[in-house]
Order: structure tokens, then sequence, then C-alpha cells
């Protein structure tokens, strides 16, 4: 092939190439624009005040809320769901709530966007991606009962997990900062906790001692993700370490976790303080999709599993003492699913486009 020829094959293959990348750039610009219309058939969705607060809390007369909505919140009759809504159209990604009792019903947005987000006692966690022109950042934000930020800390990675103390007083997270999955080895994640009313960060739990069967245990693989709080003094999570996952009880104070047995991951404690629903990885089930959602008895560490037989990979919430919330992928990217803790009844689905819920009232 002379000279000319192969110039001639460069510029051919280097012209598809930009027109393959082309299309690519257009697909995924066209798709960002289609997400800021309303979807056919979707939730109906207004903008409006949320509140993290008590049934019926309002801001003040004038006061502008972290919505950026003036005036007094409406009241609700009963409990109120808060969560990340995922519906396509100018509030996607904010911060919305619902009435409980009508999870499918209207949909008030704050204009607070949140990546993961959680929120008990007044108080509110948000994990926030900040859009660069290269790569984004993160960060966790302390929101009030109307919203308002109190305080921000940086992330070092992608926001996974949040939780919050029933007090407000003490709110956690987890990020992954290497890999993309916990399904497979390849990942390391970090999981902290802030005191809010001290100010006082514990950036990772790699720092606690841990206990298992009576005798301290180090290992440089450590991972800790998914705390679901007890009290402002006492946690559980999963601990990663040498291919095994534990449940793990922690001390805030003492700073000291304590393994209470395998196979146990992103745990959340029953309102009771009794139970704890966590997703389990089953033998012989696919690599890509190994976990149910299963239900542990705290006082003899036997668990059950639930009715739902698909792949859970979600921290699951209780919306009361016997029933679970979770997601699970959908359409628009999510949709809330619920089902008995107790192992009977079956799986049903909750809301659509939707994702990280907190029961509030």
């Amino acid at each position: 092939m002379t000279v000319r020829n192969k110039l001639l094959v460069l510029v051919a293959c280097v012209t598809v190439l930009a027109c393959v990348a082309g299309a690519a750039v257009w697909r995924a610009t066209d798709r960002a624009d289609r997400r800021n219309q309303v979807q056919a058939g979707g939730p109906a969705i207004h903008a409006g005040p949320v509140t993290l607060g008590p049934k019926g809390t309002s801001a003040p007369t004038g006061v502008t809320g972290g919505n950026g909505a003036a005036g007094a919140a409406p009241s609700a009759s009963g409990r109120r769901i808060v969560f990340r809504s995922l519906a396509w159209g100018p509030h996607r990604d904010e911060l919305a709530s619902v009435a409980a009792a009508d999870p499918e019903g209207p949909r008030t947005a704050s204009g607070v966007k949140c990546l993961r987000f959680y929120a008990a006692g007044g108080t509110g966690i948000c994990l926030q991606a900040e859009r660069g022109p290269v790569t984004d950042t993160y960060q966790a934000l302390v929101l009030d009962s109307r919203l308002h930020e109190t305080r921000h800390v940086g992330l070092a990675g992608i926001p996974t997990r949040a939780r919050v103390s029933p007090s407000g007083r003490m709110v956690a997270w987890t990020v992954f900062v290497g890999g993309d999955s916990y399904a497979g080895t390849n990942f390391s994640t970090r999981a902290s906790i802030l005191d809010t009313r001290t100010g006082v960060l514990q950036p990772t739990l790699e720092d606690y001692t841990v206990i298992r069967d009576g005798k301290r245990i180090r290992a440089a693989d450590f991972n800790f993700w998914g705390v679901t709080f007890a009290d402002d003094e006492h946690f559980y999570a999963t601990l990663g370490t040498a291919g095994h996952t534990y449940l793990i009880r922690g001390d805030v104070a003492t700073r000291t976790a304590t393994t209470l047995r395998t196979n146990v991951e992103c745990p959340s404690l029953s309102p009771d303080g009794t139970r704890i629903a966590f997703k389990k990885r089953v033998p012989g089930l696919s690599p890509d999709a190994p976990w149910r959602l299963y239900v542990l008895d705290l006082a003899t560490l036997k668990d059950h599993p639930t009715a739902e037989t698909r792949n859970v990979d979600d921290q699951a919430v209780w919306s009361d003492d016997d029933t679970l919330v979770y997601s699970l992928p959908g359409d628009y990217g999510s949709d809330l699913y619920t089902v008995p803790a107790s192992g009977a009844g079956s799986a049903r689905l909750l809301m659509r486009s939707a994702l990280a819920p907190a029961y509030l009232g």
C-alpha cells in the first residue's frame, strides 16, 4: 500500500470515528434535554416549600427556605415522605414531598438537589454533586428542618448511602472511593459520622478498633459502609474484609466496632430496635445480582427472607415496624417498592421515579 493510500485510509478511519463520537454526543445531549421535559403519564409535581419538621411545621411568613419559596408550608394530614424525585422535567433530582397515604399523589418539589438523602429529628443529610468541566466533586450538606444548609463537608468519592440518628443529632454517609460496584471485589468505601451539635467529624470508621470473638483484629483491607443509628451513641454498619462481610455494632464515644455475624450488608434498624433489614448474598445467584432482602432478629441473630425475590442493591427503609421500602431500577432511574418485613405477603410498587425516601411526621 502506497503512502497516499495509507493516508486516505487513516483519514477515512478518523472521519468514521468522529461521526460515531458526534452521534454519541448528540444522543447524550438529546437524552439530557428530554430529561428536562415532563414525562408522559408521570406524577404531578409543582414547586413549593418542603420541611423536615413535625406535621404542620411552616416557614415564617416572608422567609425563603432552601427551596427558594416563601410563605408557610401546607399543613399535612398524616405522615409525609421526603425523597429524591427522578421524574423527568424541571424538578428532576430535587427533594420532593408527598403524602405517605397517597405516594403516587401530587409532589411538592423543594428546589434542593441531592444524589442521596435521609432525614430524622428535623435534620437532613443531602449528598450532592458539584458538576465540573472535567470531573465532578461531591459534598455532604447538613440541612435544618426548612432545608437551610447548616454545614457542608467535602466528600472523597461518589455518594452511596446516608443516614441520620432518630434525634437528628448524628449524621452518617458512605462514598465509593474506588471501583463502582459492591458486587465485585474491586471497590473501596469510606463511611463517616458527623456530630451536628459539636461539629466533630469522624472521617472514616477505619480508625475504629474492631473486636471479633473478644479479640482485636487488624487488616489493611477494612471497608465500612451502610451506617444505621440505634441512638446518638450507637450504630450498626457493614464491615468488609478478606472477602467476608460482617454486621458490626459501633460505639461513637469509644470508637469501637464489634462484629455480630457474617453476610450482612447495608443494615437498616427497625423503629423498635429489634430487627435489621439487610441485603444478603445468596449462594447460587449471579455474581452481578447476588443479593436478596432479608430481616435479622437481633436477639437470636437468625434471619429470614422477605417475599421480594428480585436483586435488591439498596439500604432499605422501615416505613413502620412491619414494612420495608427499597428501590429497584425503573424506566426513569429508580422506583420504590414495599414488602412486609415478616416474610409473608408480596412485594408491590409504591412510587415511580423516586429514590432515598425518609418517612416524617
